[in-house]
């Protein structure tokens, strides 16, 4: 696996999933920067998600992990953003499919929808799956000038 530079974040409803998965990340060496909530008070998520692909924007992070309920909400904020390649993957092959072919640069999870465990296989991927350039970078390419 790959040493990134991670940004993560979640709402209210990722909170435990985001501190599950930051044991995880430190376990494995990976320096991660827990961008909040500190607690599981309600938030509003577009706040967290637009700090997160800020940092990514600038190159003080690498990728970004935002967790959410659905994933559905992070994902959508977070590719408001120009160069950023926000995928809401629930399943390993997603989540391999999202770094490979599309240079996915911010994994977003479902907290309410997969359990720690499937959480930490598909971070697991995610960060692990290179990105295979060739036919994909044209793709990615045509993406970007949106």
């Amino acid at each position: 696996m790959s040493n990134y530079r991670i940004v993560i974040a979640s709402d209210h409803a990722g909170y435990d999933l985001k501190n599950h998965l930051l044991v995880e990340l430190k376990g494995w060496g990976q320096p991660t920067r827990d961008l909040g909530p500190e607690n599981s008070a309600s938030v509003d998520y577009p706040d967290f998600a637009h700090n997160l692909c800020e940092l990514v924007e600038k190159g003080e992070a690498d990728l970004g992990i935002l967790i959410c309920g659905s994933g559905t909400g992070m994902t959508i904020t977070a590719n408001k953003h120009r160069s950023i390649r926000a995928a809401n993957c629930w399943n390993t092959e997603i989540a391999q499919l999202a770094r490979a072919h599309n240079d996915a640069n911010v994994l977003c999870l479902p907290a309410r929808f997969i359990t720690v465990a499937e959480a930490v296989t598909i971070l697991e991927t995610f960060l692990s799956t290179p990105f295979e350039a060739g036919r994909h970078e044209q793709r990615v390419a045509k993406i970007l000038k949106i």
